[in-house]
């Protein structure tokens, strides 16, 4: 979970492709984050068979969410984004 008593919220979501996003936090964090693997259970099986599942996303009360009333919370997003970048600034270039 984010640290202390942060609560991240998504300021912004772009489409990479199909089921991968881009995403900006509201303090600053950004990176991108392949949905597919977390689109399990009944509200998210349309998303998981659609060609475009990432498509129809948007931004609301500061998380993603889908015209399906799907959305997923913002703090496992924001982990994932921050371990992603730690790794990747670790990694020998």
């Amino acid at each position: 979970m984010a640290e202390g008593d942060y609560l991240p919220s998504i300021i912004a979501v772009r489409i990479v492709r199909d089921r991968i996003v881009h995403l900006t936090f509201d303090d600053g964090l950004e990176g991108e984050v392949d949905l597919a693997p977390k689109l399990r259970g009944t509200v998210f099986a349309e998303l998981a068979r659609a060609d475009k599942a990432s498509a129809k996303i948007f931004i609301d009360m500061d998380t993603i969410a889908w015209e399906n009333g799907a959305d997923m919370a913002p703090e496992p997003l924001y982990d994932e984004v921050k371990a992603a970048n730690a790794a990747h600034s670790t990694t020998p270039h």
